[in-house]
């Protein structure tokens, strides 16, 4: 009888030793006892009250969920490809356990959900312009609903934006024209603030018949530079006044004589 005693006294020892769990630095155990959540347990070694608790182990680093393109359509009827990463991790192991049945799965499909209805309420050129606001919005309505299952999500990052071919081409069309207008208005800016310029300098030079013709001696030496030059001379009003009376004048002496 004290045998069996000790024997049976010898196996509980040996299987209540086989209780004890070890979890890493990173991990963590959502503890249920006769079925009903005890807590967390963990990092380090701890024990499970034999046929009574039960451990359930999560990982809490942050893991990176890549999704593939898919297609989108924003908010001015436009379809695009879009492919982004999450980054997310567990912050409370007994709500990710006790929440949701299966918690990775459950915040791939709500960041999937949250991609489309952030970007369905973009146009086409906020996105282009815009992919850090976007981020943030789809972080924020993703983080809403993953906070009830005890998951924090970190960021989310768009990778590729993938836009069809005829779109492209009617985008780039727009870009050539935004940049020739561009280029006109510089030219017409430069062209006004020349005739102004201009006017300017008319009002003064008229103002001043010695800077008049100090101007216009000017003109003809820097065209007598060129070689083979034929230099047709505009006298002012003035001297042509003065030697049509000279001109007079001399006939008249010629008559007399």
């Amino acid at each position: 009888m004290a045998v069996a005693i000790v024997l049976v006294l010898l196996v509980v020892g040996l299987y209540a030793l086989t209780r004890f769990r070890l979890n890493q630095e990173y991990q963590r155990a959502a503890i249920f006892r006769v079925g009903r959540s005890a807590g967390v347990k963990g990092p380090g070694l701890f024990w499970l009250v034999p046929f009574v608790d039960r451990a359930v182990q999560v990982d809490i680093r942050v893991i990176a969920l890549a999704f593939p393109a898919q297609e989108m359509v924003t908010s001015d009827g436009l379809t695009l490809k879009l492919n982004f990463v999450a980054w997310y991790k567990i912050v409370d192991a007994q709500r990710a356990i006790v929440e949701v049945k299966d918690w990775q799965f459950s915040v791939q499909q709500a960041a999937e959900t949250a991609m489309r209805d952030v970007v369905g309420q973009k146009t086409l050129e906020a996105i282009l312009r815009g992919r850090s606001d976007i981020n943030t919005a789809v972080r924020d309505v993703l983080a809403t609903v993953t906070s009830t299952w005890g998951v924090e999500v970190e960021r989310i990052e768009i990778k590729d934006i993938d836009i069809p071919e005829n779109m492209q081409r009617a985008m780039a069309r727009v870009a050539e024209a935004a940049r020739e207008k561009a280029a006109r208005v510089i030219k017409a800016e430069g062209e006004f603030e020349a005739a102004e310029k201009l006017r300017e300098a008319a009002d003064l030079i008229a103002g001043s018949p010695g800077a008049l013709e100090l101007r216009r001696l000017q003109t003809i030496a820097e065209v007598g530079v060129e070689k083979n030059s034929v230099i047709v001379m505009a006298l002012p009003m003035e001297a042509m006044g003065s030697t049509g009376a000279l001109t007079a004048a001399a006939i008249q002496r010629v008559g007399n004589s």
